[in-house]
């Protein structure tokens, strides 16, 4: 099934299964009110949801128009939002592109953040920022929201746990990781608000994409409007989600609600960096991974972070060319303090 939460002007908004399709919803909110209510108490909600998402494709029970404008993140805030970096290649290149040396490790420990999981941005809410100099950047991620997950749990258990699956937009501003990291104490004002999917669906909505662990499907991300992105999620991920979560279930246990994210979607070629969309290659799903390469190749990056009045879309589609999460949708502008 699919659940989302509309905007009605309360801080965490009412809950809504929607259609396959995502062109219709049904009130969820009499079964829970938000959809934290409803992870709360998932083995006797969840039954009644799947029920109504049945009942909505069947045109059983009462209907309105989805719009994907009108939906606030899946969770606009969440108890724990932990952002993995599974796709190590990724962090390679960025490394490699500052002429840092990366550690064995880390093909063997995840990298994990905890980042502010109190003001998420709805999927078409505009990213806000002060500063074009900060070096706006978009990241395009899978995440998984999971039930109760104890310390300690295995992988195995971690898996059991997974209870929906939605994409993210995890704004980095990269000019000011820089000195946070020198601090050895980051990140945190290099991270501002991550935006979500429209909707979050169960797992078994993904069907042979979903192999327990990862999404084998395409990211597709555009920037201003031409193909930025087109990497697959389920290649080249190192740590599969089961692994992520239990690396972050290892000193303590994660509560119902928690979001575990993928971090940057990420493609290789053959052995090397991967290529830009135009060039035939997968592209890329953030900005700094274009410009590292750029660095590499040339000695300095030419393509430069957002700008205000620059957008980004981030979405996924099934093999028949059908949006699952809907769309990420925003247009970058200059915060004005009111």
């Amino acid at each position: 099934m699919k659940l989302a939460t509309l905007k009605n002007g309360a801080r965490d908004g009412k809950l809504a299964v929607v259609s396959r399709d995502l062109t219709l919803y049904t009130d969820a909110s009499f079964l829970a009110p938000t959809l934290q209510a409803a992870l709360d108490d998932w083995q006797r909600i969840a039954p009644h949801l799947t029920a109504l998402a049945e009942g909505l494709e069947l045109s059983a029970v009462p209907a309105e128009r989805f719009h994907e404008h009108k939906a606030h993140a899946p969770l606009p805030r969440a108890y724990q939002w932990a952002d993995g970096s599974a796709y190590v290649n990724h962090v390679e290149l960025v490394r490699k592109a500052r002429g840092a040396e990366m550690p064995e490790n880390f093909w063997s420990d995840p990298l994990m953040y905890q980042g502010g999981s109190d003001s998420f941005l709805g999927p078409r809410d505009p990213i806000r920022l002060a500063d074009e100099a900060w070096g706006i950047d978009m990241e395009g991620e899978v995440a998984v929201i999971v039930d109760d997950v104890p310390m300690g749990a295995t992988p195995d258990e971690a898996c059991a746990a997974i209870r929906l699956v939605m994409l993210a937009n995890d704004v980095s501003l990269r000019n000011l990781i820089p000195a946070e990291l020198a601090k050895g104490f980051g990140f945190f004002q290099s991270k501002p608000s991550t935006a979500f999917s429209p909707v979050a669906v169960t797992p078994d909505e993904l069907g042979e994409a979903w192999d327990g662990g990862k999404v084998h499907l395409p990211l597709l991300v555009e920037l201003n409007g031409k193909p930025f992105g087109r990497a697959d999620a389920g290649i080249d991920m190192t740590f599969d989600f089961p692994r992520l979560i239990a690396h972050a279930a290892k000193s303590r246990p994660l509560g119902a609600g928690s979001i575990v994210g993928s971090g940057t979607v990420s493609n290789k070629l053959d052995t090397g960096p991967g290529k830009p969309v135009a060039e035939g290659g997968a592209g890329y799903s953030c900005i700094a991974e274009v410009r590292t390469i750029e660095t590499i190749r040339d000695g300095k990056p030419s393509t430069p972070f957002m700008r205000f009045g620059d957008r980004v879309r981030i979405e996924m589609k099934d093999n028949a060319g059908r949006s699952i999460f809907g769309a990420i949708d925003q247009m970058v502008e200059k915060y004005e303090r009111g």
